[in-house]
């Protein structure tokens, strides 16, 4: 089921059969596998940041596209997890992997507290009061640059080992940035799949019928914004651990519209539509900018395109083109 944030319709797609699903599944982590040893190391890079923006880009449709709560402040959880990998590893000499935990939880305990004021209210109100908190966050990282280092951000992150390994090499944090990604997309599938998925969207469909059906509403509002705001973490400490690197960039509003432009892009309502989003969107980025400085124009052209001609976003549109083939066969 995919849904557009613009209009509210539903709209049934078909799925996979259970087989054709497992060999799908088999044959993407084939290609997982076996990318580190056939791509250069830049292409290895490249494919990282787009799991990690999934990530992120997932955690947020669960918000937008499940639960019908559209947040600017999504950037908050993402940089606060990054902070905590950065901050405890260099001034404090914490392994970062402890660093990865502690940046999870801070999101999710940062997600308790601004979710539970944020959903007393809704629809723009609920955008603003999400995006205020991301931009006080923000200015904090601003003027505190004993600790985060203010603008010029904080570097010189100690990569952890794995298997005795270290992080810094391209195949080991691919490896690792894929392992997340993939418990994450599963995960979310469980989680939209099992009964409180279906409470999710039934609160994005028609609140006030489940409030009388007798759901507590806003306990399962504030229940998806913190399990949304604990994987944004994940992204966040993987984003971290990646860069070795963090500054207040990541906590800024914008770095939250970027994600609602993948998800938009990609197509709401569904969980790989984020991870086709944040593809396309990083992709043309990167090729774009290596072309002309006004890369940014050029996208905004394409999401323009694309709110107004394709609904649904690029997935949307695959599955509908799927449908009419299989209509036509």
């Amino acid at each position: 089921m995919t849904i557009s944030i613009f209009t509210g319709k539903t709209c049934e797609t078909p799925a996979l059969s259970r087989p054709a699903r497992w060999i799908a599944g088999c044959v993407i982590l084939a290609l997982l596998a076996g990318l580190p040893l056939v791509s250069s190391s830049y292409a290895l890079a490249l494919i990282s940041e787009i799991l990690i923006f999934a990530i992120f880009a997932m955690s947020l449709d669960l918000l937008i596209g499940y639960t019908g709560l559209l947040s600017f402040g999504h950037a908050a959880f993402f940089g606060l997890s990054a902070y905590a990998v950065i901050i405890l590893n260099v001034q404090l000499g914490l392994d970062a992997w402890i660093g990865l935990v502690a940046g999870v939880l801070l999101s999710a305990i940062a997600a308790v507290l601004i979710g539970a004021v944020s959903i007393r209210v809704s629809g723009i109100s609920f955008l603003m009061l999400t995006m205020a908190f991301s931009q006080l966050l923000f200015s904090v990282a601003v003027k505190w640059r004993a600790v985060t280092g203010g603008t010029d951000g904080i570097s010189g992150l100690h990569e952890p080992m794995l298997f005795g390994h270290s992080l810094e090499e391209r195949p080991v944090i691919f490896y690792v940035v894929t392992a997340f990604f993939l418990v994450s997309f599963w995960g979310l599938r469980r989680l939209v799949a099992a009964p409180l998925g279906s409470v999710f969207i039934g609160i994005r469909e028609n609140e006030a019928r489940m409030r009388a059906l007798g759901y507590d509403v806003q306990r399962f509002k504030l229940l998806s914004f913190v399990i949304a705001g604990a994987i944004a973490g994940v992204s966040g400490a993987l984003y971290a651990l990646f860069n070795g690197f963090v500054s207040s960039d990541a906590l800024h509003w914008s770095v939250s519209g970027d994600v609602i432009v993948m998800i938009i892009l990609g197509g709401t309502g569904t969980i790989i539509g984020p991870v086709v989003g944040a593809a396309i969107f990083l992709l043309m980025k990167n090729v774009i900018s290596s072309y002309t400085d006004h890369w940014m124009m050029i996208i905004g052209i394409i999401f323009i395109a694309c709110v107004l001609f394709m609904r649904q976003g690029f997935w949307g549109v695959a599955q509908q083109l799927y449908l009419r083939s299989r209509a036509r066969s």
